[in-house]
């Protein structure tokens, strides 16, 4: 008997586009002819994309849905798929279909050479503005740079991980995940397939600057503390300034008397102190309030229901 095949798919609010990637994931599958089951997250939709899943599930029996009890973002809803994954290799994939399905089979075979994790290089992202394709392209060299674990640069969510790779990442107990990184950080054999990214299908992105950001210091701050060595660094060259410039004061004024105030060069000198502490606090802050959400200890998701799929 084929090994079962897993294919996680967070969803939140994507109705529009669900009935065309449950037609092309099961073309692909069988044309491939792999023991499949296909694993929706519903992370609290809220379009109609729970109930329509729930129609599917109960019509295909390859189909397995894992409501969650609201939405609590996209790296929660993969992490509750990858604990409810029953297959021998999973393949992460979004429900939009900017990833192409058509790729699984250059997934599986890479799989099948040895390798326990099969992630893709988007080598363009269509549909997707300059600023977002400029920031992204920039955060990930950022992130090579801070991080002490190689992050391949733009690589996406889209990728294939075999069971023990799967095993090793639940086994990780952070809640403020940033999954790439932790792909990375498992190790094990790793290949690398390129693609080109299209467009969405239907709908909108979720993905807001702001959760983008976010999203990026979650990274960021997980994999590096360079941000605080900066502070440090920070704080040691700004007090070297102020020393040297008040010891520039003091000469000159021993030497050449001092007859004007210097009101405005000691009012710039003390914003721009503040503002060096108020950068080097709000990045121990940003470390502070990740140490303290871990040590709460709570649950990354809710389960509100499961049905799963056969799995023969």
């Amino acid at each position: 008997m084929t090994a079962l095949v897993t294919i996680v798919i967070p969803v939140f609010n994507e109705r529009a586009v669900l009935p065309a990637l449950h037609r092309r994931l099961a073309e692909v599958l069988a044309a491939a002819g792999e023991r499949s089951e296909l694993l929706f997250v519903d992370d609290g939709s809220d379009d109609g994309s729970g109930p329509w899943l729930e129609a599917l599930a109960a019509e295909d029996s390859r189909v397995s849905l894992l409501s969650l009890s609201r939405n609590f973002g996209k790296e929660a809803a993969v992490s509750a798929g990858l604990d409810h994954a029953r297959g021998e290799a999973v393949i992460v994939i979004d429900a939009d279909l900017q990833d192409p399905p058509e790729l699984i089979p250059e997934l599986l075979r890479r799989w099948r050479e040895g390798f326990d994790i099969v992630y893709t290089v988007r080598a363009s992202r269509r549909g997707e503005s300059w600023l977002k394709v400029g920031s992204a392209r920039w955060f990930y060299r950022v992130m090579g740079r801070l991080s002490a674990v190689p992050v391949p640069a733009d690589a996406g969510d889209y990728r294939l991980l075999s069971r023990r790779a799967v095993d090793a990442v639940r086994a990780l107990p952070e809640s403020h995940r940033y999954l790439k990184g932790l792909y990375a950080w498992v190790g094990f054999p790793q290949a690398c397939v390129t693609y080109h990214r299209e467009a969405r299908a239907a709908g909108k992105s979720k993905w807001s600057y702001w959760r983008l950001w976010n999203h990026a210091l979650d990274g960021i701050t997980s994999f590096s503390a360079a941000p605080l060595k900066l502070a440090t660094w920070l704080g040691l060259a700004t007090s070297t300034l102020a020393f040297l410039y008040g010891l520039y004061l003091l000469l000159r004024t021993l030497l050449y008397g001092n007859p004007v105030p210097g009101y405005p060069s000691l009012l710039i000198v003390v914003l721009f102190l503040g503002g060096v502490q108020l950068i080097c606090l709000g990045i121990i802050g940003e470390y502070l309030g990740r140490t303290y959400d871990e040590s709460k200890r709570r649950p990354l998701y809710l389960v509100k229901g499961y049905r799963p799929g056969a799995d023969d």
